[in-house]
């Protein structure tokens, strides 16, 4: 596919293989031909097999587990890239990784989520697309632009579809409050949100629930899931305050650790996640919906490509 005197083309890591290809089906385009293997002694190797002079590269690569495998392979396809005359590098990274080390919160706290930008630039990457940032400020730590998409508008409309009444949306903490009202007005219904204390690192203890849940359908909804702990404490303690029906919704489904036994022993009827991560066969059990990111996007690649508003995807 071209746009004037621009070529397009995609290009993908090992971290999510199948998205990239839906992303290409989509767009109507043929994945660029690349190997990203590894030398015997672990590091990576990265051959492009085709002209990408002068071409719009788009590298999709979400930098989920492990984590420093899939950051190592971007950061080695942005180069590869760079140095064969690219004339412009975006990478496409559905889950941004690192993302959670913000801000220094205490003494002697690295700020992750900016060394990353740092690293992708100094490779060679001059945009980024990106959806539901662990903090929407981590764009400012980019020199270059960001497209941040958001996944609430895929999780309404599949909540829409489905016809559920008598619906409330709870934030599972303060901070996603801002995503559980979009959520909310979305789907035309009330808000919830969770009130807990930690009383020490790693343990939440639900303290109120500010709204009302009681004889209600609840959908839980957050950015990351990752050992579920937050998402099924949360989803008991609306079920021992009279809610009827427990959903969860994330657009990462992290999933580490205990996540899918605590998920699997949960309360909750139905776990409805994007596929920004690639989710293994274990991780995939009978409550767990996924609902492919594919189509916003390749909208938002072919809009980039041809210098249209990305914005405009969502006006609503």
């Amino acid at each position: 596919m071209s746009s004037g005197n621009k070529r397009l083309k995609i290009f993908t890591g090992n971290a999510n293989r199948k998205l990239a290809e839906e992303i290409c089906q989509y767009l109507g385009v043929t994945m660029g031909d690349s190997n990203v293997g590894r030398f015997s002694d672990g590091e990576i190797r990265v051959r492009i097999n085709e002209s990408v002079r002068g071409a719009d590269v788009f590298i999709i690569q979400p930098t989920s587990t492990p984590v420093n495998e899939h950051l190592m392979e971007l950061l080695v396809m942005i180069d590869a890239i760079r140095r064969a005359s690219a004339r412009r590098i975006t990478a496409v990274i559905p889950y941004y990784g690192y993302a959670r080390q913000d801000r220094k919160a205490r003494a002697r706290d690295p700020i992750t989520s900016k060394l990353i930008a740092n690293l992708l630039y100094a490779a060679g990457a001059r945009r980024v697309i990106t959806m539901d940032l662990h903090a929407g400020q981590i764009q400012g730590f980019f020199d270059i632009p960001v497209d941040h998409l958001p996944g609430v508008p895929i999780l309404a409309e599949y909540f829409t579809r489905n016809e559920i009444d008598n619906l409330v949306v709870v934030s599972p903490d303060i901070g996603g409050v801002t995503r559980a009202r979009d959520l909310a007005e979305r789907l035309g219904v009330p808000l919830a949100i969770i009130d807990k204390r930690r009383p020490e690192p790693n343990v939440a203890e639900v303290t109120n629930v500010i709204g009302k849940i009681r004889d209600k359908r609840v959908i839980m909804i957050d950015d990351i899931i990752d050992t579920a702990g937050t998402i099924t404490k949360g989803a008991e303690a609306l079920l021992e305050r009279g809610a009827k029906e427990i959903y969860a919704c994330c657009t990462h489904p992290v999933l580490s650790g205990p996540a899918v036994e605590r998920l699997k022993n949960s309360v909750i009827k139905e776990l409805v996640v994007t596929n920004t991560i690639h989710l293994t066969k274990e991780k995939l059990f009978d409550r767990v919906k996924v609902l492919s990111v594919a189509p916003i996007l390749g909208e938002a690649i072919i809009r980039i490509h041809e210098d249209l508003s990305v914005s405009k995807l969502f006006d609503a």
